[in-house]
């Protein structure tokens, strides 16, 4: 394995709760629970195996409180080093060079009481027990004493000067009366300067207070930043203490942590095994761009000379018309079975009404179905339609989509709209394996690469494509500056136009766009769905990622009385939202999506832009 600080670099994914697991396997707030290390073993064992199956890459011992204080409390005081070892030993033989083992040391419960001299050595005698044991890196977490952290990292130096410390401090979020006493910036620039060499921030009442203590960190941090979130606060039920944050929750959290800079990030209280392996899945959507740059530049260092790229207006029918006239696209879903013939036929129709360009989705919503590129031959066989093909990161490895590419340029689909994917979780294969080889930025870079002569890297091809590059972006993100920022990315990656997420509020989309002001060249293309019930906007609204039904929307839906009054509404609401768009000078085209298929709903919006 690298070494801990290398590996980090490119994120390492921590484990979650010990005690909650603990407790949640039938042992009780009487015992001790670090002391388990030595009467059971085979419990704490199963724990740490069932977050490396999950896909940890950093097992915390089970020693967070296994100091004298603590364990003179149940008569163990003599036996500090003894579990201290012992828990260490139990996360080595499963993390087996598969997994890192962090030395976890919290907090003294009578610390306020003791002299500096004294705190200090009751942690040098558990940490001197972990290292004995082979801990790969020393975890000092869960204090909301800076003093006491210090006392504490100064012995983890005394004791081992060449393991990395960690270092991280729990904070009072009150949401937006922001932090009580300790403050995050302040905290981190503390620990920056002791040398502590990681870092953060951990429990903090739930997942949002410790992703705005990360993004409070991350300007003045100058070492890697951590975060392990627990789920949430408890609740209890029958005498049980329960954590109700779903690991979808916590996933989308931890994909949140990244993009604010943590490179480790775990849970802490409440999380599980299978909210660790959730925030797995959705991490890959994060880091892979590190991944697969280092593979390219080990592969290829010496760029080779690029040829020149194929003007725009030459590289397709679509590249021609872009931001020359207000141009209409259309979604159209390949069939999930072999028959084609309806997604042709509402082609026909969407081409005789005057729609400039069919896009054809990539298992949209993680569902499988017929392949873009095999519907787009088909289109272009039948109708001498142009066609936008999407290229999903989620499906297919690096070698995978520089084939497709190649093989899509080489029988004319020109037009690529490169999205990093739905995760497998939401569609009807949830333990479907998801790739990420690359996210969306990454291989917006890649293909501008090919529109070079050049492969994934850096090596000659021998001829350039000419394929005409497009991104997608989301205005009603939750996170709007940092979407602002990953579209900036995409542009100066490489991308050539842009069809947004549907919007269903014009000053969301004024706001988002004048963010975007100051590098959008790019033609934009507006998103608009329809929507064709209350249910429908339901759905859409909780259930599909990215997509944003505003309350004043949804209320209007409440108030029609029929399903037919609601269709009604979902189209005003369509048709003003694209009318608002159009007079923005930004926006150069619309992105339709024909609810449930239905193409002549296509027709009532055509009409709005004409």
């Amino acid at each position: 394995m690298k070494l801990f600080l290398e590996a980090l670099q490119e994120g390492i994914l921590g484990d979650g709760a010990m005690g909650t697991e603990i407790y949640s396997r039938g042992v009780f707030l009487n015992r001790n629970y670090d002391e388990l290390n030595c009467s059971n073993p085979s419990l704490i064992r199963d724990i740490h195996a069932d977050y490396l199956k999950a896909g940890a890459g950093l097992l915390e011992t089970n020693t967070f409180t296994a100091n004298r204080p603590a364990l003179t409390a149940y008569g163990f005081e003599e036996r500090v080093k003894e579990v201290n070892r012992a828990g260490t030993k139990i996360a080595r033989d499963v993390a087996r060079g598969q997994a890192y083992v962090a030395g976890a040391v919290g907090p003294i419960k009578s610390a306020n009481v003791l002299s500096d001299d004294e705190v200090r050595g009751i942690f040098i005698e558990q940490i001197q027990g972990l290292v004995e044991g082979g801990v790969d890196v020393l975890m000092l977490e869960t204090f909301m004493n800076l003093h006491e952290l210090k006392l504490a990292y100064e012995a983890a130096r005394s004791v081992a000067k060449d393991i990395p410390v960690i270092t991280q401090v729990t904070l009072k979020y009150q949401g937006e009366e922001g932090f009580k006493g300790i403050q995050p910036a302040e905290a981190c620039e503390q620990m920056c300067s002791w040398g502590a060499d990681v870092v953060g921030v951990n429990c903090c009442n739930g997942p949002v207070g410790v992703l705005e203590a990360i993004k409070l960190m991350h300007p003045v941090a100058t070492k890697p930043l951590s975060a392990f979130p627990n789920a949430g606060l408890p609740q209890v039920k029958q005498n049980r203490l329960l954590y109700l944050a779903t690991p979808e929750y916590m996933a989308e959290f931890a994909r949140r942590l990244a993009q604010a800079g943590a490179l480790l990030i775990g849970g802490c209280c409440g999380t599980t095994p299978p909210m660790i392996k959730e925030m797995k899945r959705y991490l890959q959507t994060i880091h892979p761009v590190r991944r697969i740059e280092a593979i390219v530049t080990q592969t290829h260092k010496s760029e080779a000379p690029k040829l020149a790229e194929v003007p725009l207006e030459k590289k397709s029918e679509f590249g021609a018309i872009l931001g020359k006239k207000f141009a209409i696209s259309v979604e159209i879903d390949p069939p999930k079975g072999l028959d084609a013939t309806k997604a042709i036929e509402g082609a026909r129709f969407l081409k005789e009404h005057g729609v400039d360009v069919i896009n054809i989705a990539d298992g949209p919503r993680a569902m499988a179905r017929m392949s873009p590129l095999a519907m787009s031959v088909l289109i272009k066989q039948q109708l001498g339609m142009e066609t936008v093909i999407h290229f999903c990161c989620r499906d297919r490895n690096l070698l995978g989509l520089q084939m497709d590419l190649i093989g899509a340029n080489a029988i004319g689909l020109k037009n690529v709209l490169v999205i990093t994917g739905d995760p497998p979780k939401m569609g009807e294969y949830p333990d479907a394996t998801a790739v990420f080889d690359v996210d969306a930025i990454g291989l917006i870079h890649f293909i501008k690469n090919l529109n070079c002569g050049l492969d994934f890297a850096n090596r000659p091809i021998g001829e350039a494509t000419s394929l005409v590059i497009g991104c997608g972006c989301n205005p009603g993100a939750v996170d709007m500056d940092l979407e602002v920022e990953r579209l900036r990315k995409k542009i100066e990656a490489g991308a050539e136009f842009i069809f947004s997420q549907p919007v269903y509020e014009p000053k969301l989309l004024d706001t988002f766009l004048t963010k975007c002001r100051g590098f959008l060249k790019t033609p934009f293309f507006v998103g608009v769905l329809p929507l064709a019930s209350l249910k429908n906007a339901e759905f859409l609204h909780n259930e599909v990622p990215g997509m944003q039904v505003p309350e004043s929307v949804m209320e209007r839906l409440r108030k029609a009385a029929t399903k037919e009054a609601q269709r009604d509404v979902g189209l005003s609401v369509a048709q003003e939202s694209l009318r608002e768009a159009k007079s923005n000078s930004l926006v150069k085209g619309v992105y339709i999506f024909p609810p449930f298929g239905k193409y002549e709903a296509v027709l009532d919006l055509i009409k709005v832009i004409r």
